[in-house]
């Protein structure tokens, strides 16, 4: 980028910036949606729940087959992807 260039497009920056930010939040929530380890953890922390008696049992069946539907869509996506259905 020359110095004329560069000066331009000064007022810009902040723009760039703040739309490079939201790319990596939305990269790592993206990793975080697709972690197999952190939807243990969930289903853990629900069955936990679920013994404290604090809270309804249609609630937590409720979290509780969300959680599973997102880790059943991540294990069929990898068995895709290793069974070359996806390239």
């Amino acid at each position: 980028m020359g110095l004329i260039t560069g000066l331009l497009t000064l007022p810009l920056a902040p723009v760039r910036g703040t739309a490079w930010l939201a790319e990596r939040i939305y990269e790592q929530a993206e990793r975080e949606a697709n972690d197999e380890s952190a939807i243990r953890a969930g289903l853990i922390e629900l069955e936990e729940m679920r013994e404290s008696g604090h809270y309804g049992e249609a609630e937590l069946d409720e979290a509780e087959n969300e959680l599973l539907e997102r880790l059943m869509i991540i294990r069929g996506f990898e068995r895709e992807v290793l069974d070359g259905g996806l390239e």
